[in-house]
C-alpha cells in the first residue's frame, strides 16, 4: 500500500509492522529519519526491542537492568517521544518489547545488589525466584553465585579478590574483576570494629544496631521496611565518618587486613564471604545447583516472580506509563511460557491497560494491541482465554516454509543422512537423546528443584510418603523426555482439556520407558501436575497441601519450556542435517513439508480465530535467513542430484585428496576422483573420526547446506575448468569477497560444533576438532583449491532462480495471507 498522503485511520491493529533491533549504534533517533521510507512502504508500526534500560552495550536488549527508566543509550525518554510524534504525524504507531520474565544482573542493577547485600531482609527479595530453603545446608538462607572463573578455593588464593569500599555509593564490597560483591551491612560492624579506631566507632555502632534488627527475624514487610530506613542512616553516619580524611586512613588500613595476600588475611576474607547472603563458587557449579531461576541456562539473567502483584507493577510501571501518555500502542511480551501462570499474566497485563484507555490522547488508538512470543506445536494454538491478539508469527514460518518444501525429497534425503552418517534418520530420536543429556546435565539442578517438590507433595500423604525422591526423578525424566509441546498451564484449578491431551500423550509414550515398577509412580506424577486440582485437595491435618501440589506444577511448568529450547533448539537442530532449511525455531524438522491445502486451512483458521496474529518469516531468534531457507529448500525438489553433488563434494574434499594435492603440481585437476557410493559411508565416520583431518560426516554435510546457502550472489568466480587452479588469485575484490565469507561461515561453524554438545560445546570446547574444521572450511574455498570453488558456485548459479522464487512466493504470502505482516 503506498500513500504520499496517509489518512488518519480508526485502526486498532497494526496494518503491517516492521522489526527494528535498537542498540547503542541504533537509537531512537535514527529510527525516527526511517519513519517518511516506512509510511511509503505502507508500514503502520514500528515493532521495537527491548525500550527499557539494559546493561551498558547491550545489542540486544533482553538484559534489562531497570525496568523504570528508557534506555538512555537508545537516546532515553526524549528521543522515545520524538520517535513517536514522528510516527504519529505519519499515522503510525509503536509497538514495544517488553521483558517480564527475566532482568539482567550484576552491578547495574540495583535491585539485584540489594537483594545480594541484605538477603530476606532485602525489599526485593520477593522480585526475584529465590529458594531460600535449599536443601542444601551451605545454601539454606543464601543463594548461589556462579560467577568465579574457576573454583572458589583456586580464586580465593589468586588473590583476585579484594575488599574495598566504594565511596560514591557508601558500600563495603568484594570486587572480582568487574564484578561486584556487596557486604552485608550487618557485617560492617565487624570489618570497621576490626579498626579499634575510636573515629570509626559510631559508624560501627549504628551497623551494630541493623545487625541486631535484622538477626531478630523480623523480615516481613515491615521488617524490610524498617531494616532500609536503618540502612540508609548507617550509611549516612558512614558517610559523615569518612569525611575525616583519618578516619578513612583507619578505614583503608582495616581492609588491608582482609588482603588473600597473606595467611590471616586470606582466612578473615574467607570467614567474610562465608557470612554472606550469597555463596560464590565457579561457574562450573550452576548447573547442578544454583537455586534461583535464572533464562534457561544464562546466570546473568535472573528469573522474576511478576506473578506477584508488587513485582507486576513495578515491572510495568514505566510501560503503563509510555502507553497512558499515547507513546507506546501495544506490546510484544517476550518468553511468555517462562512465567508462572501465562494466562493470569496475560489477562491482567489487558485488563491494565484496557483501564489506562481513557488517559491516553483523543487522536490515539484506544485498544492496546498485544502479542506473545509463544512456539506452538503443530497441532497446538493460543489459548483464546489469554485474550491476546495474536502470536509473535513462528507458526507462520513454519507453515510458509514448509510449503516451500517437496514432500518427495523427504525420504530419499532421510536416508542418504542415516547411510552416511551412522545419525538416525528421524529428528525425533535426536530429539529425545538431547533432551535426556540437556536434563542430565544443563538443566540439573531445576530439574532437581522439580523432583523435590514432587516429593514434598508425596510425603504430604500417607499413602504415597513410601514414594521415594529416586523413583520420582526417574519417572519425571521420562516425563519430560517424551512431553510434546513446551508447556501446560495448570493452576490451583487444575489442568484444561487441551492439557489433558498434552498429558495423556507424554504419560502414554513415557509408559513404555519407565522401569514397570515406576508405572504406579507415573499415574501419581500426573495427577499431582494439574490431574487433580489443587483446590479439590483437602488440607486437613496439612495446610500446606495445596500449596505444595501448585509449588510442584508451577516447578514442572517452567522446566519443560528451557528443556524443550535447549534440546531442541539448541542441540538436535544442530546434530540432524537431513535438510536444514527445516532446522528452524517453531518448525519440527519431521514435519517436511506442507500441502497447498493444508497451508490454506491454516490460513482460513487464523482468519477466523486469530486475523490480528503476526506474521513472520524473520526474527531477531531465527537460525538462519529467510533468504538461505527458501533456497535450501529447492534441494527438497532434487535429492538425488543433491545427494550425488554431496558425495562429490566429499570425496574431492577428504584427506587423502587434500594430501595427495599438496604432493602434486597445480596443474593436477581433481576432476577425476571417483565417487563414493552409499554403501561406502557408514564407514566414512569411523575413518574421519580417528584420522581427524576433516569434518565428521554430518558436520561435512551441514557446512555443505550453509554453503549453498549463504553463498552470496554477488561473489563471482572464474567458472572455466581449464586446470589453472590460480587464475582468480590475481583477482583482489573476489579473494576479499571470499575471506569474508569464509569467517562468516567460521562464526557459524563454531557456534554449529559447540550447539552439538558433541564432540565439542560451550562448556568444554573441543579445540582440537574445532581447529580441524576450521583449516578444512579454509581449505575447501581456498583459491588454491578452486575446483570446488567453483563447483560451488556453478551449483548456486543453478539453483538461485528457483530459490529467489521460493523467496517472492514467500513474501507475497507474508503480504497477503490472514494477519499482520511483519517486515525484519
Amino acid at each position: 500500500a503506498m500513500s504520499d498522503s496517509p489518512q488518519r485511520t480508526t485502526l486498532a491493529v497494526p496494518r503491517a509492522t516492521v522489526r527494528l533491533q535498537f542498540r547503542k549504534d541504533f537509537s531512537f533517533d535514527a529510527a525516527t529519519a526511517l519513519v517518511p521510507y516506512f509510511a511509503k512502504l505502507g508500514i503502520s508500526h514500528i515493532y521495537a526491542s527491548p525500550i527499557l534500560k539494559a546493561r551498558a552495550g547491550s545489542t540486544h536488549g533482553y538484559d534489562i537492568v531497570d525496568a523504570q527508566q528508557v534506555n538512555p543509550e537508545l537516546g532515553g525518554e526524549p528521543a522515545l517521544r520524538h520517535l513517536a510524534d514522528t510516527l504519529h504525524a505519519a499515522d503510525m504507531g509503536l509497538i514495544a518489547d517488553i521483558v517480564p520474565n527475566h532482568m539482567g544482573i550484576g552491578g547495574e542493577n540495583a535491585w539485584w545488589m540489594d537483594v545480594l547485600e541484605s538477603g530476606q531482609a532485602s525489599r526485593y527479595t520477593g522480585t526475584f525466584d529465590i529458594d531460600w530453603e535449599s536443601p542444601d545446608p551451605v545454601l539454606r538462607g543464601k543463594l548461589l553465585a556462579p560467577f568465579l572463573g574457576d573454583a572458589y578455593g583456586e580464586v580465593l588464593v589468586s588473590g583476585d579478590l579484594a575488599l574495598a569500599f566504594d565511596s560514591a555509593t557508601t558500600t563495603l564490597a568484594v570486587r572480582y574483576f568487574a564484578h561486584r560483591f556487596p557486604i552485608a551491612p550487618a557485617d560492617y560492624a565487624a570489618v570497621l570494629g576490626a579498626a579499634n579506631s575510636s573515629r570509626l566507632a559510631p559508624a560501627s555502632t549504628a551497623f551494630a544496631a541493623l545487625g541486631a534488627a535484622q538477626a531478630g527475624g523480623r523480615i516481613g514487610a515491615a521488617g524490610r521496611a524498617l531494616h532500609a530506613e536503618r540502612l540508609t542512616a548507617a550509611r549516612g553516619k558512614l558517610a559523615d565518618t569518612l569525611a575525616d580524611r583519618a578516619a578513612r586512613d583507619d578505614l583503608d588500613a582495616v581492609l588491608a587486613t582482609f588482603s588473600p595476600t597473606t595467611p590471616k588475611g586470606l582466612a578473615r576474607l574467607h570467614a567474610l564471604l562465608e557470612r554472606q547472603h550469597y555463596r560464590l563458587a565457579s561457574w562450573r557449579t550452576a548447573a547442578d545447583e544454583i537455586n534461583w531461576r535464572c533464562f534457561f541456562e544464562v546466570t546473568d539473567l535472573a528469573g522474576v516472580r511478576v506473578e506477584r502483584p508488587d513485582v507486576f507493577e513495578a515491572m510495568h510501571a514505566k510501560i503503563f506509563s509510555l502507553y497512558a501518555d499515547g507513546i507506546i500502542d501495544g506490546l510484544r511480551v517476550d518468553h511468555i511460557d517462562g512465567l508462572a501462570d501465562p494466562r493470569n499474566y496475560c489477562r491482567t497485563l489487558r485488563r491494565r491497560l484496557d483501564a489506562l484507555r481513557g488517559k491516553r490522547p483523543s487522536t490515539l488508538w484506544k485498544r492496546p494491541y498485544l502479542i506473545v512470543e509463544k512456539i506452538l506445536a503443530s497441532n497446538e494454538v493460543l489459548r483464546a482465554d489469554w485474550r491476546m491478539d495474536g502470536t509473535t508469527g513462528y507458526d507462520f514460518m513454519d507453515q510458509v516454509g514448509a510449503l516451500l518444501h517437496d514432500a518427495a525429497g523427504a525420504e530419499p534425503l532421510a536416508a542418504f543422512w542415516a547411510q552416511a552418517t551412522g545419525r538416525p534418520a528421524q529428528f525425533r530420536v535426536e530429539a529425545l537423546a538431547a533432551r535426556r543429556q540437556i536434563l542430565a546435565e544443563n538443566l540439573a539442578a531445576e530439574f532437581n528443584s522439580a523432583a523435590r517438590a514432587l516429593h514434598r507433595v508425596a510425603r504430604g500423604n500417607v499413602g504415597t510418603r513410601d514414594i521415594t525422591l529416586t523413583a520420582i526423578g526417574r519417572t519425571l525424566t521420562e516425563l519430560l523426555v517424551h512431553f510434546p509441546v513446551y508447556r501446560t498451564y495448570a493452576t490451583m484449578e487444575g489442568r484444561t482439556p487441551l492439557d489433558h491431551v498434552v498429558f495423556e500423550r507424554a504419560q502414554r509414550d513415557a509408559y513404555d520407558t519407565v522401569r514397570p515398577s515406576d508405572r504406579p509412580v507415573l499415574e501419581w506424577l500426573t495427577r499431582w501436575l494439574g490431574g487433580e486440582a489443587p483446590l479439590s485437595v483437602a488440607d486437613t491435618g496439612n495446610p500446606t497441601r495445596r500449596s505444595d501440589r501448585l509449588r510442584a506444577i508451577t516447578r514442572f511448568q517452567q522446566l519443560t519450556p528451557p528443556l524443550a529450547a535447549k534440546s531442541v533448539e539448541d542441540t538436535a537442530f544442530y546434530r540432524y542435517g537431513r535438510l536444514i532449511s527445516r532446522n528452524e525455531v517453531g518448525a519440527d524438522p519431521d514435519e517436511f513439508a506442507l500441502s497447498r491445502d493444508a497451508f490454506h486451512t491454516a490460513c482460513a483458521w487464523r482468519a477466523t480465530h486469530l486475523p490480528h496474529s503476526l506474521l513472520a518469516t524473520a526474527t531477531h531468534d531465527h537460525k538462519r535467513g529467510e533468504d538461505a531457507r527458501a533456497r535450501l529448500a529447492v534441494l527438497s525438489e532434487m535429492p538425488e542430484h543433491w545427494v550425488a553433488t554431496l558425495m562429490r563434494w566429499m570425496n574431492l574434499n577428504t584427506p587423502a585428496a587434500a594430501a595427495a594435492l599438496l604432493a602434486k603440481d597445480a596443474t593436477t585437476t581433481e576432476a577425476a576422483a571417483p565417487l563414493v557410493p552409499p554403501a561406502g559411508m557408514a564407514s566414512y565416520a569411523n575413518v574421519v573420526a580417528e584420522s581427524a583431518p576433516a569434518p565428521l560426516p554430518e558436520d561435512q554435510i551441514m557446512l555443505y547446506q550453509t554453503l549453498v546457502g549463504a553463498w552470496p550472489l554477488t561473489l563471482r568466480v572464474a567458472q572455466s575448468n581449464d586446470g589453472d587452479d590460480d587464475n582468480d588469485d590475481d583477482n583482489p575484490r573476489v579473494a576479499e569477497q571470499l575471506a569474508d565469507f569464509i569467517e562468516r561461515v567460521a562464526g557459524w561453524q563454531t557456534k554449529a560444533l559447540r550447539e552439538t554438545k558433541r564432540p565439542s560445546d560451550w562448556s568444554t570446547p573441543n579445540e582440537r576438532y574445532e581447529a580441524t574444521c576450521r583449516a578444512f572450511l579454509d581449505r575447501i574455498l581456498s583459491m588454491r583449491r578452486s575446483v570446488f570453488v567453483r563447483e560451488l558456485a556453478a551449483f548456486v548459479d543453478s539453483i538461485a532462480a528457483a530459490g529467489a522464487i521460493n523467496g517472492l512466493a514467500q513474501t507475497v504470502l507474508r503480504l497477503t495471507v490472514p494477519g499482520v505482516p511483519d517486515l525484519y
